[in-house]
């Protein structure tokens, strides 16, 4: 999808926010670990090269989600270790390899896979996946690991590291993450060795259990901003929001007492009322169920009024505002502010989807 800047529907980056909250997580869990930025499905909207770039000096190494979004990093001069959380295809392996990105190994099965593929394997390194009780990916039993560490050892793979992914750490009741921290630590004593990263904490447990962190602190939602538990949580610290989204009027008009407005005729007028149109729908990621919610206008709040469209929206304005007037979707305006928390809650999701949700035609700029 192409980038639209002609638009005037830009999200704004803050850059320096994110370094900040690197710089704030770095002295929480201490200089021990390794700490990875997780800048996966477009760096969590805000934009996969520009974010590692700025912290390229601030962190130990990269997560992303597959071996592509891995070797945009690399394409663009990203040079610390790279670990993708996900399991690629086995055939390309040795592109994996020849770029030194390092792929999550999730079963036996998938290893022999690769070995079967007969390509130049020597050297690739590998962090074997657990399911601890997250139910995705990874081996459940010791066995299962120690013939994979095996099976690696005599095809020249590096054993490099041991990892999982907790389903709770987000939330108040523990049971679910102490189950899992203890299998995954019964697994990994039983390995045949030990490998040099031996990690579990994603942004949600290197916050709220800072001692547990291991050999690497996985980093992600956290690091642009955002509180991994919406609300459930009081945050250790402040973190700085990254990401703001603005467009502005494009056409204003009024209307009366029983015209309707949108796809499906959803808001019928009962009096006069000014109409603002915004360049931006459901084709952007803002989402049809957006009807009722608000933006920010001149310092009000102002309802989203009829169904969202693909590319444009309406809302209910309290005067007849000039075109180009702006309009703030996410971020402050004046003494009143909308957060991806906000928007999350009113469609009954996570903030994390709210900005993995905005396309790519909406354009970043970076400050």
């Amino acid at each position: 999808m192409k980038s639209s800047p002609h638009r005037h529907t830009p999200a704004i980056i803050d850059l320096k926010a994110i370094q900040n909250n690197i710089k704030k997580m770095r002295q929480h869990i201490g200089s021990k670990a390794d700490l990875f930025a997780v800048v996966k499905a477009n760096a969590y909207g805000h934009g996969a090269i520009p974010v590692a770039q700025s912290v390229h000096d601030l962190v130990d190494g990269f997560c992303v989600s597959n071996l592509d979004e891995a070797i945009e990093l690399r394409n663009h001069l990203i040079t610390k270790p790279i670990l993708v959380l996900s399991g690629i295809v086995p055939d390309n392996a040795d592109i994996a390899r020849s770029l030194n990105i390092t792929l999550a190994a999730p079963s036996l099965e998938w290893l022999e896979l690769i070995v079967s593929q007969k390509t130049n394997i020597k050297g690739l390194k590998i962090h074997l996946a657990v399911d601890s009780g997250m139910g995705r990916i990874g081996v459940r039993d010791a066995a299962e690991a120690n013939a994979m560490i095996e099976l690696a050892d005599k095809n020249g793979i590096i054993f490099d590291g041991v990892f999982t992914h907790f389903a709770t750490a987000d939330e108040a009741d523990l049971t679910k993450y102490e189950a899992q921290k203890a299998k995954f630590a019964a697994l990994v004593n039983q390995l045949s060795r030990r490998p040099q990263y031996v990690h579990s904490t994603n942004s949600a447990a290197g916050l709220w259990h800072a001692d547990q962190v291991q050999d690497i602190e996985r980093l992600g939602v956290a690091m642009y901003g955002l509180n991994p538990s919406g609300r459930a949580l009081g945050l250790p610290f402040d973190l700085e929001p990254a990401f703001e989204l603005k467009s502005e009027l494009t056409h204003v008009k009024t209307i009366h007492a029983g015209d309707t407005v949108g796809y499906g005729a959803t808001f019928t007028a009962t009096e006069d009322t000014i109409v603002g149109t915004v360049s931006i729908g459901y084709a952007d990621g803002w989402t049809r169920d957006m009807q009722g919610f608000h933006v920010l206008v001149d310092g009000q709040f102002c309802e989203i009024i009829g169904r969202v469209s693909m590319d444009q929206m309406c809302i209910k304005c309290e005067k007849h505002y000039k075109i180009g007037t702006p309009v703030t979707l996410i971020g402050k305006d004046g003494a009143h502010e909308i957060t991806a928390q906000e928007i999350a809650e009113w469609r009954h999701t996570i903030n994390y989807e709210v900005l993995c949700l905005l396309s790519d035609r909406i354009y970043r700029v970076y400050k």
